[in-house]
Formats: C-alpha cells, structure tokens, sequence
C-alpha cells in the first residue's frame, strides 16, 4: 500500500503542480463566463438590414408586409418584372416577392414566387406564407358572406398557468431545465473522462517510450502503477472541480445580485418593489430561482462526484491499458472508438429518453448500464429517482469497475513491456488469458 500511495501522491503532484493545469483551473470558469457574455452580445447586435422587393400585380398584400430591424419592404409593383429579376442577378436586392393577378385564391396561393440569388431563412419564408395565408382566409371569408370581424373576436387565446398539486404556483419549460441541468453535469463527466483518460493514457505511453518503465516495474507491480496513475489523477480532476465550484457558485451570487432576484425569505418582497412589467418579470424569474432550488440539488452534487469518480475509473483502466498496449497516439486511435461510442450514446439517450420519459424503460436502463450510467442517470435525477435504482446503478458501476480494472491489468502487464510492433484485436485478447 506504501508503493501505491507513493504514486498515487507523485501522479497528483505532478498534476497540481503541471502549468497549464493552474491556469485552467483558474481560468476556466472566466472564459466560460466571458464566452457566455460574448455570445449575448452577439445576440444584440442588428444584422445588415434586408431590401425586399415586392411585384404585386393583385394589389392586394403590400399594405399587409411591415418594416422590420431584418428586412425592409419595397413596393415595386410598377417597375417591369424583368428589370427587377436583373437587379436580384446584380445583387441589388436581396430577394423578389412576385404575386401574380389571379382571382382564384386557391390557384393563386400556389403561384407565388420568392426569387433570390441565395436561399433565404426558413423562418423568413413562413412569416412571409403566414402574412399572404392570413389575406386569403380573410378573402376567402367576405367571399363567403362570413363576419369576419366575429370570427376574429371568437378565435380562443389560451394561457395554461401550472400548479403543482400542493397549490404552489410552477413554471412551463420545467422539464427542459431538469434535463439541462443534469446534462451539464453529464456533460462535464463525459468531457473530463476523455481529458483525464487521455491525459493517462498518454502518461503511459511517454514513459514507456522513453524506456523509463522498464526501472519502474523493476520495483513496482504494473498493476499498482496503473492504479496509482488512475487515482492520482482522478483526484487531481475532483479538485479542479471543487475549485470550479466554488468559483461558480460565486459567480452565481454575483449574477444574482447584480440581477436584484433574491434568495431565501427575502425574495417574496422583492417584487412589490419594482413597478409595472418589471413585477412580473421579477416573479418569473424568482419562479425558476424557487424551482432550482427546489431541485434535489444535494443529490445530484453527490451522485456527480460518485459517478465521476466511478466512470472515470472504469474509463481510465481501458484507456491506460491502451496506452500500455501501443508505442505512441498515433496507433491508440483504432482502439479509441470503441470507448467514445458509449458516452456518445449516453448523451443521445439523455436527450431523446429522458427528456420525454425520464422514468420509462429505456431512460431506466440505460441509467444502469455501467458505461452510460454517468451520463444518462445524472439527467434523470433532477426529476426524483428511486433510492434504490441510484445504489444499483452505483455498485453496477464500481463492480464493472473492478472487473474491467482485472482484465486491463492483463493487457498492461503484458503490453507494458512490448515495442515496435502495432497490436491487433486478436493479440489483446490472446493477452487477457497470460
């Protein structure tokens, strides 16, 4: 045990102590922040305004396209057509709205062109049917002798408020949040398990090329050493994320702060401050602050820092095996696949399972399932899960953990040693039984 602290202790040493590892721990959580702000205020800046000529031999639907920030509506009806299709060629325009004379509606809502040199958005086009459909359906009404002014006022406007069964007020879009939530903690695993796999992985394959391990083993057993270098740094990794922590949960009470929504028994004055539409947006937002923390947030802290510990452990025995196994990173990509393809499924399922069943049989399973299980049962927890299914999925993880970490011993014991020469399938599996 001696041996394997020591190396437990210079893997985490080594680690902490690396450059670039303080300062991405430090800086990591900045640049996400400051990446966040930059792509807001790309979201604020206007576009380049869009010309768009209108050739309406009906006269019927130039009142009805209004001005925007995007798009500018120009009503060209008495210009010829074809000098106005030579002026989209010359890039004039951005695009021509051409509405031939047809008194039939229903022949003429399928004769309507949009001409341009690039396609345009496909929101662009259905604002565009929407405006002329809403004409013609009011044709087609004082056609048939109908009020349209009635069937205007008739038409039903429904707002669904949601409350939960003990009367307290929610809000829409809740379960979108749940899966968010869980899919960045999910997210940040499968991220840091590739990061930290391949860190060890590439550990491996330095000192075995440098012919360093071959004075290693001499007194050191290749499965202590693989362990050492797993746990050393996984927890080199469980700091960077204490510290990423605390630095956003600083950051989220600045934000806070700075966004006036209270915390705790403070919150329900708050709103009585502010006047007008400000009230509302202040209750809306204090509704989702109320819903966050009414998440099983304490769960889900601890179930992340299990599951992490538990999937970069199983990842890291195949990824440190393959290290073992090949001379540089080159050859370890035929091998690498095969570990991504379940994390990749993890996330797949998570969104597509979890977001319309969290509770159902495929979420359900593949919330067991040892190499999704870090993924898909982190976004299943925002939703409540069984005490019971979190520790069957947790001793499935660490027991295929404990498997995986026998057979990858094998395979690093024996490839440890081996140069020059670019494994197969078949010899790994040749090594297993050594």
């Amino acid at each position: 045990m001696s041996i394997l602290s020591l190396i437990i202790k210079r893997e985490f040493i080594a680690k902490v102590r690396n450059k670039s590892f303080i300062v991405m721990t430090f800086l990591s959580p900045l640049l996400f922040v400051g990446l966040a702000a930059f792509v807001g205020y790309l979201s604020t800046m206007k576009s380049d305004v869009k010309e768009i000529v209108i050739h309406d031999e009906s006269n019927l639907f130039v009142k009805d396209f209004k001005n925007s920030e995007e798009y500018h509506y120009l009503n060209l009806t008495n210009v010829d057509l074809k000098t106005l299709k030579d002026s989209i060629v010359s890039e004039r325009y951005e695009g021509l709205l051409y509405i031939p004379k047809i008194e039939d509606n229903k022949a003429l809502s399928s004769k309507i062109q949009y001409i341009s040199n690039e396609s345009p958005s496909m929101s662009f086009i259905e604002d565009v049917e929407e405006i002329i459909a809403q004409k013609l359906t009011t044709s087609n009404f004082q056609k048939a002798g109908l009020d349209t002014l009635a069937i205007k006022n008739a038409e039903a406007k429904v707002s669904i408020n949601l409350t939960k069964a003990t009367g307290e007020e929610t809000v829409k879009g809740l379960n979108e949040i749940k899966v968010g939530i869980g899919a960045a903690f999910g997210y940040l695993i499968m991220m840091f398990i590739v990061i930290y796999g391949n860190m060890v992985m590439r550990s491996v394959i330095e000192e075995k090329t440098n012919r360093i391990i071959e004075i290693i083993i001499s007194s050191v057993k290749p499965f202590q050493l693989m362990m050492g270098k797993i746990i050393g740094t996984s927890l080199a990794g469980v700091l960077q994320f204490a510290i990423w922590a605390v630095i956003g949960g600083t950051l989220f009470l600045v934000a806070s702060s700075l966004l006036g929504i209270e915390m705790g028994s403070a919150a329900s004055t708050a709103p009585q401050m502010m006047p007008g539409s400000d009230v509302e947006f202040a209750n809306k937002a204090q509704l989702y602050v109320n819903e966050f923390l009414n998440l099983p947030l304490l769960t889900l802290i601890l179930s992340f820092i299990v599951y992490f510990i538990g999937g970069y452990f199983l990842y890291s025995s195949i990824y440190a095996a393959i290290g073992a196994a090949v001379d540089n990173e080159t050859d370890s990509q035929q091998f690498l696949l095969p570990i991504i393809l379940p994390l990749m499924l993890g996330v797949y399922v998570g969104f597509f399972s979890v977001l319309s069943e969290p509770h159902g049989t495929v979420a359900t399973v593949f919330s067991m399932i040892p190499l999704t299980s870090p993924i898909v049962m982190l976004m299943r927890i925002p939703f409540g899960v069984p005490w019971w299914q979190l520790l069957i999925s947790v001793l499935l993880l660490f027991g295929t953990f404990f498997f995986v970490v026998w057979f990858a011993s094998k395979i690093y014991r024996v490839g440890i040693l081996m140069y020059g020469k670019k494994p197969t399938w078949k010899e790994l599996y040749r090594w297993l039984k050594y």
